[in-house]
């Protein structure tokens, strides 16, 4: 008989498989062996509404898009959502796409949401993200990709997600289940498009707060899961894009973290769309935020993942 957790890995695969099936993904990759760290977690299949985004995520995972023609990098993909749904429809799908077009490995994270009864809290997609890098490059060899160009691009709180998945790689945040767990955490660079990074005042009015640290936090929770406090020497190289109307991510959010990336010593580069909004993913043809991917394009070649 199927138990609970291989009832609920099966209806969640089988909801994302129908997802995308016209996004030609090609394979998937369940993130735990068992059940993930801490327990909890919602009950049924996976939601999704007419737009592609999913929520009640029972089963963390990953869905591959294999380029024709490998190059051998590789990038994780984390939409946003305010950490109450993910946007894959919009966001993560058809930066999957663009990215194998160009020859680079995509794998689209469906990350635990912290408010769906995880244990774990905060912690629970902060854990998804950093196994997602090691399973990436755990697997590196057999798909013939190089370990030592593994990416990460987030959109919105994806965004928040990645830049902690960047700046705190060396952070425990659950405990080594098996052999994958001894790979680096670390990507190689950071893609983080109108991120939230700050979860301080006066910027912290965003869903991606809320859904975190609740909505009366204390400062040394704010400051704990703000992605600019953990910026250090050593962190990866990091792409920051944003309008400057955005109504959801303050705008503040890209020069703060652009600003503690050259304290840090490290290379960041910031554009700066004088309109665009939010949730623009790969941007709107005719308007400022179709120009990005071109500079997005550049910066990766220069970062020999193209």
């Amino acid at each position: 008989m199927m138990d609970r957790r291989s009832f609920l890995i099966a209806a969640t695969f089988a909801t994302l498989s129908t997802t995308v099936r016209a996004a030609s993904s090609n394979s998937m990759i369940e993130l735990w062996p068992a059940q993930p760290p801490g327990g909890g977690g919602p009950t049924g299949p996976l939601q999704r509404n007419d737009k592609g985004a999913v929520s009640n995520i029972a089963a963390p995972g990953l869905e591959v898009f294999e380029p024709e023609k490998p190059n051998g990098a590789s990038m994780l993909i984390a939409a946003g959502g305010g950490y109450k749904r993910i946007e894959l429809g919009n966001e993560a799908y058809p930066a999957a796409r663009w990215l194998a077009s160009k020859g680079i490995t995509a794998y689209v994270l469906a990350y635990r949401l912290p408010r769906e009864g995880w244990e774990n809290g905060p912690l629970a997609p902060l854990q998804d993200a950093q196994r997602a890098m090691r399973i990436i490059r755990a697997e590196a060899a057999r798909r013939r990709l190089d370990a030592s160009r593994v990416g990460v691009l987030g959109f919105s709180a994806g965004g928040h997600l990645l830049g902690l998945a960047a700046t705190r790689s060396a952070f425990a945040s659950y405990e080594a289940t098996d052999a994958i767990d001894g790979q680096s955490a670390r990507p190689n660079l950071a893609s983080l498009i109108y991120p939230v990074i700050t979860l301080k005042p006066p910027y912290d009015h965003t869903s991606t707060r809320r859904s975190l640290i609740g909505s009366h936090p204390d400062a040394e929770a704010s400051a704990e899961w703000s992605v600019e406090t953990h910026v250090r020497s050593g962190c990866p190289p990091v792409f920051l894009a944003q309008a400057e109307d955005d109504p959801i991510s303050d705008p503040a959010n890209t020069l703060i973290m652009a600003d503690a990336c050259r304290k840090a010593g490290i290379p960041v580069e910031l554009h700066r769309l004088p309109s665009g909004g939010h949730g623009f993913g790969m941007g709107k043809p005719g308007t400022p935020t179709a120009d990005w991917p071109g500079w997005w394009e550049q910066w990766l070649r220069g970062n020999r993942f193209l």
